[in-house]
C-alpha cells in the first residue's frame, strides 16, 4: 500500500480499552481519544476466541473513532501483541517471487509456533543484505483475525490495515543507536532491539505483573534480552523506550539504575496532548502506526 492511500486513522484494542488517533495532512498526530471497556471483554491470545463481550468493545470502537472524527471508513487496527505472534527468521537464500515465498516462510514457521501455520493469516517483510536475507513474519489464526476485524466491521469501518501493537509501536521509533523498546500491556511484556530500521530482537513475554508495574520486576524481564544482544551483536543498548501501561516518570530512575541505559517515553505529551489522568505512553500504538 502507497503512503498516500494508507489510512489515516488509526485505533488499537487492548484488554483494558480502545484507542484512537487521527494525522493530519502534515503526517502529525492532530487527535486522539480513549474509551474504557469492562474488564474481561477482551481477552488476548492464539485461541479462536478473544472477544468475550462484543457489543462492550464496538461500543467502544465507534465512540472512540467518533471522538476523532474519523470520516473515512478505512482504519489502521492495532491488535494486541498476545494475539499475533511475530517470528524473525534468517534465510541463506529466498525466492524473489512472492508465491514461492510463501511456503517457504510457512514451512520454517512451523517449528516454532503451536498452530497450523499453512492456513494461518501471514504477513512478513522481506530485507536482503550482506549474503542473507532476513524475514520479519506475522502470524495469527484466521479465526482470531477474523474476529477482531468482524468487530470494526459491524461498527462500520474497514480494517484496512492490520498490526499487532509493538511493530505499530515502532513507526514512532528514530534509532540511530541500539534501542531497546518495551511496551506493557496487563496480559504481556514485548521486548523489541531496533537499530535504524532493523528489528534486531523480538519477544513477547507473558506479563505476571498485570498492571501493577516495577522497575526491578521489568528489569528482570529484558535482562535475558539485554545480555542476548550484547553476547551476539558485540554491542550494549544505548536506551530504553517506553510504551503502554510504563511510563518514565514512574519507571525512568530505577529502571537506568539496573540496565545503564538512558530511558525515556516512547509517546510524549507534545505529541498527543494532555489526556487527564492517561500517560502519553498509552496511545504508543496509535501514533506509531500513523507516523510509521
Amino acid at each position: 500500500m502507497a503512503a498516500s492511500d494508507k489510512p489515516r486513522i488509526a485505533c488499537e484494542l487492548t484488554p483494558e480499552r480502545v484507542i484512537a488517533a487521527r494525522a493530519a495532512d502534515s503526517g502529525t498526530v492532530n487527535a486522539v481519544s480513549a474509551r474504557a471497556i469492562p474488564l474481561g471483554s477482551l481477552a488476548p491470545g492464539l485461541d479462536a476466541s478473544n472477544v468475550a463481550d462484543a457489543g462492550a468493545v464496538r461500543e467502544a470502537i465507534s465512540e472512540a473513532l467518533a471522538a476523532v472524527g474519523a470520516r473515512s471508513h478505512d482504519v489502521i487496527v492495532v491488535l494486541p501483541d498476545a494475539a499475533i505472534r511475530i517470528v524473525l527468521l534468517d534465510f541463506e537464500e529466498l525466492p524473489e517471487r512472492r508465491q514461492d515465498t510463501d511456503p517457504v516462510v510457512r514451512f520454517r514457521l512451523k517449528k516454532s509456533l503451536p498452530f497450523d501455520t499453512d492456513q494461518a493469516a501471514l504477513s512478513y517483510d522481506v530485507r536482503r543484505g550482506n549474503g542473507n536475507v532476513k524475514v520479519i513474519a506475522a502470524v495469527t489464526p484466521p479465526a482470531v483475525l477474523a474476529e477482531y476485524e468482524a468487530l470494526f466491521r459491524d461498527a462500520g469501518y474497514s480494517p484496512g490495515v492490520v498490526l499487532p501493537s509493538m511493530l505499530a509501536a515502532l513507526g514512532a521509533v528514530d534509532a540511530e543507536g541500539p534501542t531497546l523498546v518495551l511496551k506493557v500491556e496487563v496480559s504481556t511484556t514485548t521486548v523489541a532491539i531496533v537499530q535504524h530500521d532493523d528489528v534486531l530482537l523480538y519477544r513477547t513475554l507473558e506479563n505476571p505483573h498485570g498492571n501493577r508495574l516495577d522497575a526491578a520486576a521489568l528489569a528482570d524481564d529484558i535482562y535475558p534480552s539485554l545480555v542476548f544482544f550484547q553476547d551476539n551483536y558485540g554491542v550494549k543498548v544505548e536506551r530504553i523506550l517506553l510504551g503502554g501501561l510504563a511510563s518514565a516518570h514512574e519507571l525512568g530512575p530505577a529502571l537506568e539504575s539496573q540496565t545503564g541505559a538512558r530511558v525515556a517515553d516512547l509517546i510524549s505529551a507534545s505529541q498527543v496532548g494532555q489526556q487527564g489522568n492517561l500517560t502519553p505512553t498509552l496511545f504508543a500504538g496509535v501514533v506509531g502506526a500513523l507516523l510509521g
